[in-house]
């Protein structure tokens, strides 16, 4: 070995050795000191961009813990304010049912309407007021869950009279009844614009002669517009009267074997279920008498003439014998489906009447003289069962249909399936929609839409809610307190889901820490050993830079 001074390189080497022992032994206490084993990103650069974004992840699903918290403190605030409007509700209820109370006067029924326009208030307040950190939460929308106004009105009427007291008229004067077939209610099949067809009910032949798949079919332009409880206006013109017409097709359809039939029967004794002497007179006045009678007799027949005609036959039915008159044909018309008009009418007359042509033949003789017998100017429609035509009651115009219904609403009809369809659903109020992170994700599943309804009394149906129609105010109220309960179970089914959401995000919160705890804490086991063995090499490497910087000294020996 060469002796030198101007190049130690032991020296040197022991100084590297050393260095990268000291550099070891830092690196080692720094990890150990922040507990991190990745402190830049050289000392794991794909460990480093993992972790980072791991990172971020976790702080996002600690913000998104917040959100929930927060989401589930705004339903809960909308929920309070939902079960005070349902109180409030369920007291409006409670002075409906007062007011259908026969012994109160008008007066009192005014008492309960100011004690309703009050809690009607208050519910539109509370759906004004009620706020989250600022944000106003229900809907300020004001169209009503009810729909369309004519529509409701129809409806209402079809719920709450019209239908149930149609269906016992028939029942009552006629003796037949439906046979639990479906009855769909029909609003668009009839647009020919006011005062030509008012209603219809179609169907499909079956092999027996009823009619099946049965529609009954209204036209708007002539429904909805009045305010009374019939659907009436300030003329003689009452809805109710039209769907007992219609109610007796429909019961005809599915009671006897319609198809036989002859069409002036059948719309003779609907007219006749219900009267129709204003129509009669006006068809006198505006064509004589001779006009009406031959009218019946035609292919197409006139109302007119089918209901003069109908009247007629109810008075000779009577005359020989047939109890009933008019009930006593369609008995037997019920009990024997396979029968005609000829069979029945021969039949239940002992042949006195052999046969519809012979009934018909004789009323185009006798119609006109009968007619003649007919008072046409008095208040009473010439309907079954009342003053003219059996010496009973006054039947009026706006009477001859009761207001009063007999049935429930949810069922207007006992011997049909009433189908309103899509319409009985009214229209979805306006709704107010949030949206709560609840994900560290930008995908739409990391979102959740929270939608509050509007809860105002325009809203809920009820800001024309009149004590005074109890039948119709028990529907709207029933409706709103079905409606803000159905809202109540979206916000109790939101908060669920937020609760599951927040369960989830703990638990992925948990997961993902741990696998982030793997990849950047330090191991401090081995992180102790490493800095122990650095700690005794740098020592050692210390101790011989100090031999190798004594190695020159020698070459003084060689020169002494």
């Amino acid at each position: 070995m060469t002796l030198s001074i101007n190049n130690n390189t032991l020296s040197l080497q022991a100084q590297r050795q050393l260095a990268e022992h000291t550099a070891a032994a830092t690196k080692a206490i720094a990890k150990m000191t922040s507990g991190a084993r990745i402190d830049s990103a050289s000392d794991d650069p794909a460990g480093q961009a993992i972790s980072e974004r791991m990172s971020s992840q976790l702080r996002g699903m600690s913000q998104v813990m917040r959100n929930i918290n927060d989401g589930t403190s705004m339903l809960q605030v909308a929920d309070s304010a939902m079960a005070s409007i349902g109180d409030s509700l369920q007291r409006l209820r409670e002075l409906a049912v007062q007011s259908g109370d026969g012994g109160m006067s008008d007066t009192d029924r005014g008492a309960l309407q100011q004690e309703a326009t009050q809690i009607l208030a208050q519910i539109s307040d509370v759906g004004k007021s009620t706020q989250f950190n600022g944000q106003t939460l229900f809907s300020q929308d004001t169209s009503s869950i009810g729909g369309d106004a004519k529509v409701r009105k129809v409806i209402d009427g079809l719920k709450t009279g019209w239908l149930g007291n149609a269906e016992a008229m028939i029942k009552k004067y006629y003796g037949i009844e439906g046979d639990g077939a479906d009855l769909k209610l029909n609003l668009s099949a009839i647009d020919d614009g006011q005062w030509n067809v008012l209603a219809s009910v179609s169907g499909s032949t079956e092999s027996n002669g009823k009619v099946g798949t049965l529609s009954l079919n209204l036209d708007m332009s002539d429904f909805g517009s009045g305010d009374t409880a019939d659907g009436g206006t300030s003329s003689s013109f009452y809805n109710d009267r039209t769907i007992a017409h219609e109610m007796v097709h429909a019961v005809m359809d599915r009671s006897m074997n319609m198809v036989s039939l002859p069409k002036w029967f059948k719309e003779g004794t609907a007219e006749l279920i219900q009267g129709a002497d204003e129509r009669l007179a006006g068809a006198i006045a505006g064509g004589g008498v001779a006009a009406v009678v031959a009218g019946a007799a035609a292919p197409d027949p006139s109302y007119e003439g089918a209901y003069a005609a109908s009247r007629y036959l109810h008075d000779q039915l009577k005359k020989f014998g047939v109890e009933g008159g008019m009930k006593g044909l369609m008995t037997y018309l019920h009990e024997h489906q396979s029968a005609n008009l000829d069979t029945a009418l021969s039949a239940v007359t002992n042949n006195n009447i052999a046969s519809a042509s012979a009934f018909m033949n004789d009323f185009q003789t006798n119609g006109a003289a009968f007619i003649g017998t007919m008072n046409l100017s008095n208040a009473d429609t010439g309907a079954i069962g009342g003053l003219d035509a059996d010496g009973g009651p006054v039947r009026n115009a706006k009477d001859v249909v009761s207001d009063i219904g007999y049935t429930s609403a949810d069922k207007p009809l006992q011997s049909f399936n009433m189908d309103f369809g899509i319409l009985d659903d009214g229209a979805g109020a306006g709704v107010n929609r949030m949206q709560i992170q609840v994900g560290a994700g930008t995908s739409k599943d990391d979102l959740i839409n929270l939608e509050f309804s509007a809860m105002n009394s325009s809203a809920l149906g009820l800001s024309d809610l009149d004590m005074k129609k109890t039948a119709v105010a028990l529907l709207h109220i029933d409706q709103a307190i079905d409606f803000v309960d159905k809202q109540r179970v979206v916000v109790g089914a939101a908060s669920n889901r937020l609760d599951a959401a927040a369960a989830n995000t703990q638990t992925s919160s948990i997961n993902l820490a741990a696998s982030q705890s793997r990849i950047q804490d330090v191991d401090y086991a081995s992180t102790t050993a490493k800095l122990t063995r650095s700690q005794i090499l740098q020592q050692a490497a210390s101790a011989m830079l100090t031999q190798a910087n004594g190695q020159p000294s020698a070459v003084l020996a060689l020169l002494r």
